[in-house]
């Protein structure tokens, strides 16, 4: 019956990729505007495009080379022989999930701002749908690789024999935990070297544009206008959809494994795999219900998200407690943990959405404190950011407690932790949807920047910045959410980390705090996210500082640009921003690599278990006071636009830029790409595990 129900997964992929193109094709059917708007569509289209050619070229041979490294661990014994080609087929599909939400949403934004002449949900309505594809698309995409390769293994060990030590469903899931490190890899790459890019151009534009010309946002006399839009879409969208592909598969393949550790066998693997099927059909009906009025304010349009997300949400929950009767009714627990992570995820979005917009008195407090100008400015900021991170640990503390006893943690250790595992797959599975309320934001976000290059009437400039507004906040939200499943998921790659020691050397890690070996691993987990974001807010900085430069050349030089009597060179400002973001994120990916292996083989596998907890730990907090630092500002800026404190152009708004400009890299670079490092740093420990452990100095 278990093989019956698990053939809803395969089922569910078809259905979210089938469901996410019948909105693409509806969206390529919407009014593209006028010519103008077309023109410049295409131009952030061919950006985009030139720089994931790039960035994917490059990518290629570190793919390759690690190929290769992989396939001689195989055939040395440390792997199976199947983890070098899964490992392609995750980082491919990572891949290609994002390559197809940013080349749908390069086809939405100039839809969107022609839908805005009509009305605001119109708008809405294109620029959902955008999102929606994308989220459809990597639910799809992950249910679809994971279906694969589960159906061939089983397949595989029906008809050979199972590696020693195990049965057919721990060899499976054994092997498919080691799946994750190409889909992680990929993420990061496209996770890190698309925050630089957009935050560069972004930053860049700001820079000169705003403070130094004095410029509207999105003037198409600012030569990085163009760069600006492509780096929403590579950064905010491919990026992101690579990442949050990376969670959903990471948590399934976790779950799965600590499933068949905790002696619930197929079952363990039946629930997490239906239940992102389930998630898949909740996602679907929750769309249909994001309808917006005509007033263009925050809280009509957040209710109008709200409603989609919380309709999946609401029928993931009821529909779980009968799979897991059915499948497993003697660990009814486990359906309570599940609730935990759905609640989890919910509250988090709730309070991110607390400090980040601009209805509420953490940001307004913000754009108060720039009257006094910038400094005031980043210290509240900074401040904000800070308070930020308490109530998400309170939140995700209860969760994991929760999710661990409420599934028989106190009887069964191995229990528990499948019950923190499943936790993370009940808060990811609604992802189809949530990730939709992120991915929009970029859309609205370009169509503005198309209304405004059009100038078209004042009307529509004003129902898109609703919707960029609306957008800032629900990709803050998005964070928050995706910064949460990261934890939890993080947690169970750990705990999946040390069953993987335990049955390659029978060795059990004992987490003690009196061992020297696991206080230093400890020490370097916390710092490395500190290191991390150093490397990529310089990065970001680095890769500014040349965008400006060019800036300032083409103001200076093209005779009657800032009359709009001569165009600007915008390829030339994406061409400079593609480089600098190409080389910048190698130091940064390597680093999540390179460490896990060198503190496994030097200082033992209690050591990388040590770092693996102090990189979860600190990565965690770091990444949500950043994401929230840097949304709060944004929407402060926004705030002060809106005519508080003097409006646009007021000293008040000036300072606003400056840390709008600040929190550029916090939201969009350093603070995403942690949830990659942490999980990241776990993959490679449980691929590499028996080779630290041959060869590790500390036996």
């Amino acid at each position: 019956m278990n093989a019956d129900l698990l053939l809803l997964a395969p089922v569910g992929a078809i259905l979210a990729l089938g469901f996410a193109l019948y909105l693409a094709l509806s969206i390529l059917k919407k009014d593209e505007g006028n010519e103008k708007m077309k023109e410049i569509a295409q131009a952030v289209r061919i950006g985009a495009w030139a720089y994931l050619k790039r960035q994917y070229t490059g990518v290629a041979v570190f793919f390759a080379v690690m190929f290769v490294v992989l396939l001689y661990l195989a055939i040395k014994g440390y792997l199976v022989i199947f983890v070098p080609f899964a490992f392609l087929t995750g980082g491919f599909f990572s891949g290609l999930s994002g390559f197809i939400g940013m080349t749908i949403a390069t086809q939405s934004s100039n839809r969107t701002a022609a839908a805005a002449i009509k009305s605001l949900n119109s708008a809405l309505r294109v620029a959902f749908s955008s999102g929606a594809v994308m989220g459809l698309t990597v639910v799809g995409l992950g249910l679809l690789d994971l279906s694969i390769w589960y159906y061939f293994l089983n397949w595989f060990y029906s008809v050979n024999p199972t590696p020693a030590g195990t049965d057919k469903i721990g060899a499976i899931t054994s092997t498919m935990l080691c799946f994750g490190m190409g889909a992680s890899s990929m993420a990061l790459f496209a996770r890190v070297g698309g925050g630089i890019f957009t935050k560069a151009a972004d930053v860049g534009a700001d820079l000169v544009g705003k403070l130094e010309a004095g410029i509207p946002e999105d003037d198409p006399r600012n030569p990085a206008v163009i760069a600006d839009n492509v780096g929403d879409n590579v950064g905010d969208v491919a990026g992101m959809g690579a990442d949050l592909y990376e969670s959903y598969v990471g948590s399934i393949v976790a779950t799965s494994a600590l499933g068949v550790a905790a002696g619930l066998g197929i079952q363990g693997v039946t629930v997490p795999m239906v239940m992102a099927a389930v998630g898949v059909i909740a996602s679907i009906i929750g769309t249909f219900f994001v309808r917006s009025k005509e007033e263009a304010s925050q809280k009509v349009l957040l209710v109008a998200l709200r409603k989609g997300v919380f309709t999946s949400a609401i029928l993931v929950a009821v529909i779980s407690y009968f799979l897991i009767k059915f499948v497993m009714p003697d660990h009814m627990g486990v359906y309570w943990s599940v609730l935990a992570g759905l609640i989890a995820g919910v509250c988090i979005g709730v309070l991110t959405e607390y400090y980040t917009s601009s209805g509420f008195k953490p940001t307004r407090g913000i754009a108060d404190s720039a009257i006094t100008g910038p400094a005031t400015v980043i210290i509240e900021g900074l401040a904000v950011g800070m308070m930020s991170t308490g109530l998400p640990v309170v939140v995700v503390g209860i969760a994991i407690l929760a999710s661990y006893y409420l599934s028989g943690g106190a009887q069964d250790v191995n229990a528990g932790l499948y019950g923190i595992a499943i936790s993370a797959v009940g808060m990811l599975s609604t992802l189809g949807i949530t990730l939709a309320t992120d991915a929009y934001g970029p859309v609205a976000d370009n169509a503005g920047g198309n209304a405004e290059m059009s100038h078209l009437p004042g009307e529509v400039r004003k129902r898109t910045d609703a919707l960029d507004a609306l957008g800032n906040t629900t990709a803050a939200t998005g964070k928050g959410f995706a910064i949460g499943s990261a934890a939890l998921t993080a947690l169970a790659l750990i705990a999946a980390y040390r069953e993987q020691i335990l049955l390659i050397s029978g060795k059990n890690i004992v987490m003690s705090l009196m061992n020297p070996n696991v206080l230093v691993g400890l020490f370097i987990g916390a710092m490395l996210p500190f290191f991390f974001c150093s490397l990529t807010m310089r990065a970001v900085g680095r890769a500014a500082g040349k965008i400006v430069i060019e800036v300032r050349r083409q103001f200076k030089e093209i005779i009657g640009l800032m009359e709009g009597k001569a165009k600007p060179d915008y390829a030339r400002a994406v061409t400079i921003a593609t480089a600098a973001a190409q080389k910048e994120m190698v130091a940064p990916a390597l680093t999540a690599i390179i460490v896990p292996l060198l503190v496994g083989i030097f200082v033992g596998v209690e050591a990388e278990a040590g770092l693996l907890a102090g990189a979860l730990v600190s990565g965690f907090v770091l990444a949500i006071m950043m994401a929230n630092a840097g949304g709060a500002w944004d929407n402060a800026k926004k705030y002060i636009e809106e005519g508080h404190h003097g409006g646009k152009g007021s000293p008040a708004h000036k300072a606003g830029v400056v840390g709008d400009t600040v929190g550029d890299p916090f939201k969009d670079t350093s603070g995403p790409s942690l949830n990659i490092l942490i999980k990241l740093m776990s993959m490679v420990s449980i691929v590499f595990a028996a080779f630290i452990v041959r060869n590790s100095f500390f036996k």
